[in-house]
């Protein structure tokens, strides 16, 4: 993981938890389970090219194939 993708995720972490009325750590726990997070890590190269607005539609997605609820 490079230095540049832990703030990247922190940011990522707290807009999902925004734009759902949740905390950090429930949006933390919730991009842990249904693998929010790897996929962060993984499409990083692409992701944080894109608006953050973007990148949280993306999560929300990712999420939501891996048995989120969100909507």
């Amino acid at each position: 993981m490079s230095k540049y993708e832990i703030p990247f995720l922190t940011a990522c972490i707290q807009a999902f938890g925004q734009r759902f009325a949740m905390t950090r750590q429930a949006a933390y726990r919730y991009l842990q389970k249904h693998k929010g997070l790897a996929f962060l890590i993984e499409f990083y190269d692409v992701e944080h090219l894109q608006s953050m607005d973007e990148t949280i539609d993306d999560l929300l997605i990712i999420c939501q194939q891996n048995g989120g609820t969100l909507a």
